[in-house]
This record gives structure tokens, C-alpha cells and sequence, in this order.
């Protein structure tokens, strides 16, 4: 009997001991471990979250890349516009300059011209003024004198001394 009670009591303090150990140790142990499989979870799904996320902003990126191609052939497109138009424009202005120089240089052969052909008739008036004086020392009288200057005036034209 003695044993019997001996186990008895064994196991009732064996009863007693296992529930006071779970409820000082195993409960908190069991909430420890499922607090923590909850924060596992936790990060797992915002790992997940964080993986969609950062696909996304990938693809955007490869996105913008592509975009960034067209841009910049749009922005050399453009500009090779505005060079043609500069090249264009500063043509132009080549052309018209040249044009208003040979139009100068007309002006200058054209004022050239008839400083020379005023310089010709200065050349026959003294001409005509030598004759003139030889004529006086011939004793010509000023009629013969004025008729000789006007005939030899005559003869010679304007033509003759403009070309």
C-alpha cells in the first residue's frame, strides 16, 4: 500500500509540477514561438510585397530607358532641324552680301568709268586749249579760232572719247 500511495502522491505531484511548469514556462515559451512565427510571417509577406514593388519599378525604369532612346533621337532630330535652318538662313545672307558687294563694285566701275571719261575731255580741253594757243600764234582771228574748236569737237563725237 505504501507503494501505491508512494505513486500516487508522485503522480499527483508530477500533475501539479507539469501544470505549474506550463503555466511559468510553456505558455510563455509557446506565445514566444508563435509571436515569433507571426513576425516571420510578417516579413515574409513584406518581402513579398517589397519584391512586387520593386519589379514594378523596374519595369517603369526599363520603361523610362526606352523612352529616354526616343527622347534623345527627338532632341537630335530637332536639332539637326534648326542646324539646317541656320545653315539656310546663313546662306542666304552669304548670297545677299555677295550680291550687294558685286552691286558696290558695279557702282565703283560705273563712278570709275566716268572719272575717266571726265578726265578725257579735262585731257581734250587742254588739247583743244594748245591748239588753240598755237592757232593765236598763227594770227587766226576768233572766228576761224571758234570754228576750228567746234568742228574738231564735232569730229571726235562723243562716242569716240566715252569708249
Amino acid at each position: 500500500m505504501q507503494l501505491l500511495m508512494d505513486a500516487l502522491q508522485m503522480a499527483v505531484s508530477v500533475l501539479v509540477l507539469f501544470t505549474l511548469a506550463s503555466y511559468l514556462l510553456f505558455n510563455p515559451v509557446r506565445k514566444m514561438l508563435a509571436d515569433r512565427r507571426e513576425g516571420i510571417k510578417r516579413d515574409l509577406d513584406n518581402a513579398a510585397t517589397d519584391k512586387a514593388s520593386a519589379a514594378e519599378l523596374k519595369e517603369q525604369y526599363e520603361g523610362k530607358l526606352k523612352n529616354v532612346d526616343k527622347e534623345a533621337e527627338q532632341i537630335l532630330s530637332e536639332a539637326r532641324q534648326k542646324a539646317m535652318k541656320n545653315e539656310a538662313r546663313i546662306i542666304d545672307e552669304a548670297k545677299e552680301e555677295a550680291a550687294r558687294i558685286i552691286q558696290r563694285a558695279n557702282e565703283e566701275a560705273q563712278l570709275e568709268k566716268k572719272r575717266a571719261m571726265d578726265e578725257v575731255k579735262q585731257e581734250m580741253i587742254a588739247v583743244a586749249s594748245m591748239m588753240a594757243a598755237k592757232v593765236i600764234t598763227a594770227s587766226i582771228d576768233t572766228t576761224i579760232q571758234n570754228t576750228l574748236v567746234e568742228e574738231t569737237l564735232k569730229e571726235m563725237g562723243d562716242s569716240t572719247w566715252q569708249s
